[in-house]
Order: structure tokens, then C-alpha cells, then sequence
């Protein structure tokens, strides 16, 4: 009889992680939405315009009546909306993904101070969320993009406000307990405060009975420094695809922005598989850096394979959406969630849980940097041809292997791989 009362409070307990875990990933999926109209709107605001003399004289009159049409709209031509409608369109474009990205890289040093105790596997299904979130974003937009394209901003703002209030509705931020545990914590916390303020006369700790970890001593915490380094370049190549991928499929496979935008959703199923596949590996190999370093050695070659089959036609472009999304995608997603929970708790803070925050916020703002530089320099590179923004990729890619590199130099003393 006395088992059955712990065995209902360890199967609420369980629905309770069962739910938040939910409820966090639809949250976060909703957040994501945010990130994929712009890439899928490119298409729209900047079209392929022929010049007249490229079109057959059969058919002047169409096309003359097409850009008379065009013409109508204040701010329109017949290469597009305006300011994109010029030749230096990449150029804004990238501007415009930079001013988006660098905000969001302020807000993650600012406000990423949501850590977990779990790790490989159940990150990796978790974290899967960013890409979740990347295809419906895509899919929403995309349906909007060719008949009305700012409402493929508007409707993904429009949910992530209603999971706002689902979150404030709904979003338990601690379990509710019974009697019996509420009277078995109060003793607790009673027993808890009469120790804390013997130790405190002579630590000078805070009510927590640990100091918050300062910027500089997160820093300190072997391989911080180089995760996030190793974070800034990959999350450079992931949001290089996630922000240009729809008009270079545009480019190159001369698809409109709707169906560009339905194929780009590829590259993100391949990297929910990939970074479910990374946090099992870690798990079973517990081996962290070891699994970051194996995808990116394997990341380099296949980018560009992409450059060069994705020439060759619609069915190896599929192909190679998946491999690349899963070896782009994994080891981000397995450095902004298992890693940084294995830093934040590492033996060196001596069981300080508050430092897991300050971890994750200098790991995913430095990553963010990164998230923001990819664009932008895609941006001004693919004017010269994509080929070299491939290249630049291959470069971001071979510099976070080095960095990886270094951490698993220092496994055998810091137990980090």
C-alpha cells in the first residue's frame, strides 16, 4: 500500500515531463515559422526577367502585354518588387537577412537561459523542433508567396501568437504537488534553510546556496570557447542553405518560388533525421565531440557533391537535400543541446545548476553570430557565381572540424568528447 501512492506520483511525474516536452516543441516550432518567410519570399521579390530581345517575335505581344500588366503595380516591374528589382538584389538581400539575424543574435546572449538534464537521444528528438518548425514555415509561406506574399509574413505571426497564449495558458512551469509532498517539502526546505544560513555567514552565497557563474568564468569552463567557435561555423553553413536554398533551387532548377519553397523542405527533413542520428551516436559512443567531428568531415565532400549534382537534374537534388541537411543539421543541433547541458553541468562548476544558463547563452549567441554572417556573405558572394558560395561553405565547414579537433585533443584530460 505504501508503493502505490510513489507509484502514481512517479506516473504523474512522467506525464508531466511527457507534456512539457510537447508542449515546448510545438512552442518552439511555432517560433521557427518566423525564420523561413524571407527565404521563400526572394523568389517573389526579385523574378528572372528576359530581355526583349530574347523572346521570339510570335510572341512580342504577349510578352508586351505581360509587362504592360506588371507595369500597373506602383511598386513593381517586371523583374520584381522594388528595391530588389535591380541588379544588386543579392546584395539587399543578404542586408536584409543580416538585420533579421543579427537581432536574433543579440536575443539569444539575452535571454537563452533555458537549460535540460537530458541529453543525447531525447535532445536530438527535441531539437528536432528548429527543422519541424523550418518546413512548416516553408510550406505556410510558400502557399502564400505567388498570389499574395505578405501574408506568408503575417500568418506565421499570427500562430506564434496564438501558442503565446497557449503558452501562458497552459505552459507549468513547476508540478503541482500533493499534501503529503508538500508537507514532505516544507520539512525539506525548512532542514535546507537552517543549513544555508550557517553557510552562508561564511561563503556569502546567494538564497540559492550557489553564485550565479559569471560571463567570463563560463568561459573558463574547458571547451565553451571552442564549441561555440565550433557552433559560429556550423550554424553558419545551416542558415546559408536556410535562408538562400529556395531561390538557388529557383537558379538553378528554374522552379517557381512555391515549388522552390516545397522542395527546400527536403534539406530539413534530412535534418531532423540527422540530428536525431547524431544524439543516439553520442549516446552510444558517449562521445560528443567525436560524433560533431565524424558529421563534419562527412559535411565538407557532400556540399559539393551538392553544388555539382544538383546541376544534373530534379531527382538528385532530392538526394542530396536529404544528405546535406543531415550532416549540416546534426552537429548544430547536437552542440545547442546535449553539449551545452554536458558544459553547464560540468565537474569543474562543482554541482552549480544556475551556470547551465550562462553556458547555453554564450554557446547559441556565439552560434547566432555566425547564423548571421552565412547570409550576409552569401549575400555578396553569389553575385560572382554560387560555386563560390558553395566554396565559402566548404570553408566555414573545414574551420568548425578544426575546432572540433581541439576539443577532441583535450578529451583525454577534460572528458568532453
Amino acid at each position: 500500500k505504501q508503493c502505490l501512492p510513489m507509484l502514481q506520483s512517479l506516473e504523474m511525474d512522467n506525464w508531466y515531463r511527457a507534456f512539457i516536452f510537447t508542449l515546448t516543441f510545438f512552442l518552439y516550432a511555432s517560433f521557427h515559422l518566423s525564420r523561413k518567410p524571407i527565404s521563400i519570399v526572394k523568389g517573389e521579390l526579385h523574378k528572372h526577367c528576359a530581355a526583349s530581345h530574347e523572346v521570339e517575335l510570335s510572341s512580342y505581344r504577349e510578352y508586351a502585354a505581360q509587362i504592360q500588366s506588371v507595369k500597373k503595380l506602383s511598386n513593381t516591374s517586371q523583374c520584381g518588387w522594388e528595391p530588389f528589382d535591380k541588379n544588386n538584389y543579392k546584395q539587399l538581400l543578404g542586408a536584409l537577412d543580416y538585420s533579421f539575424l543579427c537581432a536574433y543574435a543579440i536575443g539569444m546572449y539575452l535571454s537563452s537561459n533555458l537549460g535540460f538534464p537530458g541529453r543525447g537521444l531525447i535532445m536530438g528528438i527535441w531539437n528536432s523542433h528548429t527543422s519541424v518548425g523550418n518546413i512548416l514555415g516553408s510550406l505556410i509561406a510558400a502557399y502564400w508567396v505567388s498570389t499574395c506574399w505578405g501574408l506568408s509574413f503575417v500568418m506565421p505571426g499570427v500562430i506564434i501568437a496564438v501558442m503565446g497564449i497557449v503558452c501562458f495558458l497552459f505552459l507549468i512551469e513547476r508540478k503541482c504537488f500533493s499534501d503529503s509532498e508538500m508537507q514532505h517539502l516544507l520539512i525539506d526546505s525548512e532542514n535546507s534553510v537552517t543549513s544555508q544560513n550557517s553557510s552562508t555567514v561564511g561563503t556569502g552565497e546567494g538564497r540559492h546556496g550557489t553564485s550565479a557563474i559569471s560571463f567570463l568564468g563560463a568561459l573558463r569552463i574547458p571547451g565553451v570557447i571552442e564549441f561555440s567557435l565550433c557552433l559560429l561555423f556550423a550554424k553558419l553553413v545551416s542558415y546559408t542553405f536556410l535562408f538562400w536554398l529556395p531561390l538557388y533551387i529557383t537558379n538553378v532548377e528554374h522552379l517557381d518560388a512555391k515549388r522552390a519553397g516545397d522542395l527546400s523542405t527536403l534539406f530539413d527533413v534530412g535534418g531532423i533525421f540527422g540530428g536525431i542520428l547524431a544524439g543516439l551516436i553520442s549516446d552510444r559512443l558517449e562521445k560528443r565531440a567525436s560524433t560533431c567531428g565524424m558529421m563534419l568531415l562527412l559535411a565538407a565532400p557532400t556540399l559539393y557533391m551538392f553544388s555539382t549534382v544538383s546541376k544534373m537534374g530534379l531527382e538528385a537534388t532530392v538526394v542530396m537535400l536529404l544528405i546535406s541537411g543531415a550532416l549540416v543539421n546534426g552537429p548544430y543541433a547536437l552542440i545547442t543541446t546535449a553539449v551545452s547541458a554536458d558544459l553547464g553541468t560540468h565537474k569543474s562548476l562543482k554541482g552549480n545548476a544556475r551556470a547551465l544558463s550562462t553556458v547555453t547563452a554564450i554557446i547559441d549567441g556565439t552560434g547566432s553570430v555566425g547564423a548571421a554572417l552565412g547570409p550576409l556573405l552569401a549575400g555578396l558572394i553569389s553575385p560572382s557565381g554560387w560555386n563560390n558560395v558553395f566554396y565559402m561553405l566548404m570553408v566555414a565547414d573545414g574551420c568548425a572540424l578544426l575546432v572540433s579537433l581541439k576539443v577532441l585533443l583535450a578529451c583525454c584530460v577534460f572528458c568532453l568528447c
